[in-house]
Parts: structure tokens; C-alpha cells; sequence
């Protein structure tokens, strides 16, 4: 079985940074990409950035390509990484980390999720 669980949402002021981790236990083939999406309160979940377990591939919404930075620490690491830069008040959300068996935005294609991580960016 496949546990994921996110950590490190905080409170933090317009401009600010925070770093996001997510760790994935137990290994299936259909949970080798990990992948960030969060939600707004009143708002459709949303992806931000993907990551493969092997080769480090990785895909970002167009959005926050600039801003965010999904890494992990090697091929074999179970724990990825969202670093956020610059935020804002609208990056304020529930961030929540998925596994799944492809790199896709698509949430379909995660089939394991955390229970979420509270950012809040105040101005």
C-alpha cells in the first residue's frame, strides 16, 4: 500500500518562501511520478508540478513555472520537494500531494493523495 503524506504549510507574508515536502511510502508501479496540486477555498483543485521517481523528469503549470520548484534528492529518495518563491496571497491553499503512474497534470492519473498542507500568504 502506498501512504503519502504532505508537511511543512506555514503561515508567511506576501513575498515570502516556504519549502514543501511529501513523503511516498511503499512502491507500486502505478505511483513512480509524484506531483503537487492545491486548492483554493470555493475553487477547483489545481495542478502545480510534477516529478518522475527515476529520471527526475518534471512538468509545471504554466502558472507558477517561474515561481515554484518541484525537486527530490535522488533517483531512489521517496521524499519530493515544492520550493515556492515569491508568494502571494493567491497562492494561499490546501497543497496537496499525489502519487501516481504518470507525469501528468491530470488528477485522474494519481491514484494515491495526502490528507494536505495549509499555506497561508498574508499581505
Amino acid at each position: 500500500q502506498v501512504h503519502v503524506i504532505e508537511s511543512g504549510g506555514d503561515l508567511v507574508q506576501a513575498g515570502g518562501s516556504l519549502r514543501l515536502s511529501c513523503a511516498v511510502s511503499g512502491r507500486y508501479v502505478d505511483s513512480h511520478y509524484t506531483a503537487w496540486f492545491r486548492q483554493a477555498l470555493g475553487k477547483e483543485r489545481e495542478f502545480i508540478a510534477a516529478i518522475s521517481r527515476g529520471a527526475g523528469n518534471t512538468h509545471y503549470a504554466d502558472s507558477i513555472k517561474d515561481r515554484f520548484t518541484i525537486s527530490r534528492v535522488n533517483a531512489k529518495n521517496s521524499v519530493v520537494y515544492l520550493q515556492m518563491n515569491s508568494l502571494s496571497p493567491e497562492d494561499t491553499a490546501v497543497y496537496y500531494c499525489a502519487a501516481g503512474g504518470a507525469l501528468s497534470s491530470s488528477a485522474r492519473h494519481y491514484n494515491y493523495w495526502g490528507r494536505g498542507t495549509q499555506v497561508t500568504v498574508s499581505s
